[in-house]
């Protein structure tokens, strides 16, 4: 079963391919758990896949750390400045809420951008991930303020709970994933582009995977999966 090997490959440490779906964003993510990411791992997200690396966490390590979504924090601030609340309205063409977090770097990084940099931001990030349920409330929150500082080089993406029922993005179903997978509840992931100029399409990333021997999954499948297991 193609969730199964899926599994099996993350906890290797190994990449897969997830696609969102059909009219949605129709884009498949180069995905990885984000407690093996190393900086082998984010030069082959940037020159295999090409879009935005970007880290996920789910709800409830969001909470414990306490970090909000970037469309909430463009609207606070929008009283200080206007701009910032008019460019907030969340009007995508594929879905109804971005996941979009802050940006982060580790402190211990130099300019947070180059693999290295970016593989200890989120190798650490998913450590304090695995963590932050099994310690006393304030312990993830205070651990991520000593560690990082924002703006920084990786994007963080906000899970949407309950998983998989408002929102079906890559940040959600990649999440799942882990969570199936008994990982820490955080992938790093980026969209897979063409040299067209446009996003892969699904029958190249396929083509892809085969090449590869990666596991290309749908997110259709991802949820099927999920709302069995999460029962």
């Amino acid at each position: 079963m193609a969730l199964e090997r899926a599994a099996a490959a993350l906890r290797r440490g190994e990449f897969i391919l997830v696609y969102d779906g059909d009219g949605r964003e129709e884009e498949t993510d180069l995905t990885i758990a984000s407690e093996f990411v190393k900086p082998a791992s984010i030069r082959t997200l940037r020159k295999e896949a090409g879009g935005l690396i970007c880290t996920t966490l789910s709800g409830e390590v969001r909470e414990r750390i306490g970090l909000p979504f970037m469309s909430e924090v463009l609207r606070r601030s929008g009283t200080a400045y206007p701009v910032l609340d008019a460019i907030s309205k969340e009007d995508m063409k594929y879905d109804r809420h971005s996941a979009f977090s802050i940006s982060v770097n580790h402190r211990d990084t130099f300019t947070g951008v180059t693999d290295v940099d970016r593989a200890k931001t989120i190798s650490r990030f998913a450590s304090i991930a695995k963590e932050a349920t099994k310690r006393e409330n304030g312990w993830a929150a205070h651990v991520f303020a000593d560690e990082f500082r924002s703006p920084g080089h990786v994007p963080l993406l906000n899970a949407v709970d309950p998983l998989l029922v408002e929102r079906r993005g890559h940040t959600e179903l990649t999440t799942a994933l882990m969570l199936m997978a008994g990982l820490a509840p955080t992938a790093t992931i980026c969209e897979m582009m063409a040299d067209d100029g446009r996003a892969l399409s699904k029958q190249d990333a396929k083509a892809y995977a085969r090449a590869r021997n990666l596991v290309f999954l749908e997110g259709q499948d991802i949820v099927r999966a999920w709302h069995s297991w999460s029962v």
